[in-house]
């Protein structure tokens, strides 16, 4: 048997083991140009920031995977200050005394409004937090004000306490309806929507940012945890912390999903510093 035979024989014999063994990362990240880059590139430029704005998808494992890594990541090089949108302003007294050791994992599931999925997903945030001294911000305003203000618009906070007031951004907040954010939300929504729903959206934006530069100070890195959503296009959370503080050094990462993640697609370029790009059919976590 002629050796080019037999190498014919062994290529076809080991073809499907090749193919099986092909890469199958479980995420690609991107710069806002598109273009691959290290997991090790994007820490060594975010680390150098004031503030990191941190866009998940709620329910993408890989986006709470890599917060505790990114946390993790730049906690080597920088003094760490911790927030996220999923815990509310009026229960910061709970999980302030839960990182002090004052009360159990179960009194702050009892005293706390937390997330569904906060055992598996933010959980492990919190628990770095406290492991490491570290202060956590509950950066967002209690739910059921930026109802108020989907209803009734910003002028329905006005009847609130003065202790409800404290929860949130100063009054009045600064509002501009032709952010492409703020509109698109009332596109997606046709014959639904109202004026007031995109306030409601800046309500949460604008007090998320007002909490950051409450806790954050020179020669510290805040790192926000938020949906996607309150940090792309550099508007929201990002429009309003450079609204107060206009020469902080803000790094925004994106998580999108896409049915091939081998390039970043151009509706999803230029939405942050860094796209964590993950398949479209990944588990959920809900």
């Amino acid at each position: 048997m002629s050796k080019a035979l037999q190498f014919c024989i062994v290529f076809f014999l080991f073809l499907p083991a090749m193919l099986l063994a092909k890469d199958k990362p479980a995420y690609r990240l991107f710069n806002a140009q598109g273009k691959e880059v290290s997991y090790r590139k994007m820490i060594k430029q975010i680390s150098q920031q004031d503030v990191v704005l941190i866009g998940e998808l709620h329910n993408n494992p890989i986006s709470h995977w890599l917060e505790l890594e990114i946390i993790q990541s730049c906690f080597l090089h920088r003094n760490l200050v911790l927030g996220a949108e999923m815990f509310e302003q009026d229960n910061q007294g709970a999980l302030s005394a839960y990182l002090a050791g004052k009360i159990s994992a179960k009194g702050l599931d009892s005293t706390a409004r937390l997330w569904r999925n906060y055992k598996t997903d933010y959980a492990p945030l919190v628990n770095f937090a406290k492991e490491n001294h570290l202060k956590f911000i509950a950066s967002n305003v209690p739910r059921k004000y930026a109802s108020m203000v989907s209803k009734g618009g910003f002028e329905a906070l006005n009847q609130l306490s003065l202790e409800e007031k404290s929860w949130m951004a100063p009054l009045p907040i600064p509002y501009d309806a032709n952010l492409p954010g703020y509109q698109k939300m009332i596109t997606m929504m046709p014959g639904h929507a109202t004026p007031n729903m995109p306030k409601a959206q800046a309500l949460k934006d604008a007090t998320m940012a007002h909490f950051i530069l409450k806790n954050w100070e020179e020669n510290q890195l805040f790192i926000h945890v938020n949906g996607s959503y309150h940090s792309e296009n550099y508007e929201g959370i990002s429009w309003y912390l450079k609204l107060t503080k206009p020469n902080i050094k803000i790094a925004t990462i994106a998580t999108v999903s896409q049915k091939d993640i081998t390039q970043l697609s151009q509706e999803n370029r230029k939405i942050a510093d860094y796209i964590i790009c993950v398949e479209d059919d990944m588990t959920t976590t809900y």
